[in-house]
């Protein structure tokens, strides 16, 4: 069978693991019929879970595991652990047995691992996590959240490159437009590294769809598709965006519930609420992807339920069926040779 739609699952890893994962599985399966999934971690706890299922024991092949890669565990720790079910999972793809992987687990650990043992693709300095976020116009890709506390003028260029490639994947944008995040949009604003990235971006195969600088309210405002910065500032803006919904809810929900006349308009908004309760649930957004590895990556937030590790897998197969990986490589070939032909033609003759 071709690895080409085989997804490696952690099946131990998250909040509510293996139930949550087990149940999201099955939910996908109808998804994705073609679909095959390798499940690792503790068969003799997964084996009765998948029996219960209708599709996914069709769909999916039991690995055992008998480590746990836990929530608070170190890095340093999880890369001494041959036998955890992220381990096996993560070397599944790196033995060409599964396209890509999924964990809803320790995020340090997957990144500690996936970075080891699948290593970055040829071309890009260091991998960089995505994800999407809603807008005033739909949803962005925001990148990178928070990898790569310090970056350099290239990395923000592959991000760029990469995030592009991500939006016409995930959200189907033929031309997805993009924007460097900075303290300011106007051309002399922000520091050297933002200023070396967007000219070299300006003179790229991607240049036509580079708006340039952007500022904090163009994220929600949907002024570009995809958001590209440093992680530090990216996890900032996520955790900030996160705490803003979460506001936004409360409030809602402490207005409605202040009096009899707030519970009648409750009443009569309700239609409304339970449309924006839909546009802003977070399991739609579930599914950060680790760019720019010998494999694709997906990790699921760990305490997501059944429908938000469904929609990660969605995400997981959305990149292995439009092989992600080698269009990313296609594109760093048309940067690099664009970039040389910009350098020569500004050398003097000699």
């Amino acid at each position: 069978m071709s690895r080409s739609n085989i997804l490696a699952v952690d099946a131990m890893g998250g909040d509510h693991a293996p139930e949550a994962i087990i149940a999201g599985l099955e939910i996908a399966s109808v998804r994705h019929p073609l679909a095959r999934f390798l499940l690792f971690g503790d068969e003799a706890v997964l084996a009765p879970l998948v029996a219960k299922t209708r599709r996914l024991k069709a769909q999916s092949t039991l690995h055992h595991a008998g480590a746990i890669v836990t929530g608070d565990m170190k890095p340093t720790v999880a890369l001494r652990m041959r036998d955890s079910s992220m381990r096996r999972a993560i070397d599944a793809v790196h033995h060409n047995e599964a396209a890509g992987v999924i964990s809803a687990g320790n995020t340090g650990a997957l990144l500690a691992l996936s970075k080891i043992v699948l290593k970055t693709m040829q071309g890009i300095d260091r991998p960089a996590m995505a994800a999407t976020a809603p807008s005033a116009k739909g949803d962005v890709v925001m990148l990178d959240l928070g990898l790569n506390v310090v970056c350099d003028s290239r990395n923000l260029v592959e991000f760029a490159l990469m995030g592009e490639m991500f939006a016409k994947i995930v959200l189907g944008l033929p031309a997805p437009t993009i924007g460097l995040l900075n303290v300011g949009s106007e051309e002399g604003k922000g520091n050297d590294i933002l200023r070396a990235a967007a000219a070299t971006l300006r003179e790229s195969p991607i240049g036509a769809q580079f708006h340039g600088f952007i500022e904090g309210h163009d994220i929600t405002a949907g002024t570009v598709n995809v958001i590209v910065t440093d992680g530090f500032t990216g996890n900032v803006a996520l955790k900030t965006g996160e705490g803003a919904f979460k506001l936004v809810g409360d409030l809602l929900k402490r207005v409605f519930t202040s009096g009899p006349l707030a519970k009648a308009g409750y009443m009569l908004a309700r239609g409304a609420l339970r449309r924006l309760r839909e546009l802003l649930d977070p399991r739609r957004y579930n599914g950060a992807v680790l760019l720019g590895l010998n494999g694709v990556v997906v990790k699921s937030h760990g305490g997501t339920d059944a429908e938000g590790f469904a929609h990660a897998v969605d995400v997981a197969m959305d990149m292995i069926t439009n092989d992600f990986n080698s269009r990313i490589a296609e594109g760093l070939a048309a940067m690099d040779s664009a970039i040389l032909a910009t350098e020569q033609a500004g050398s003097p003759d000699v």
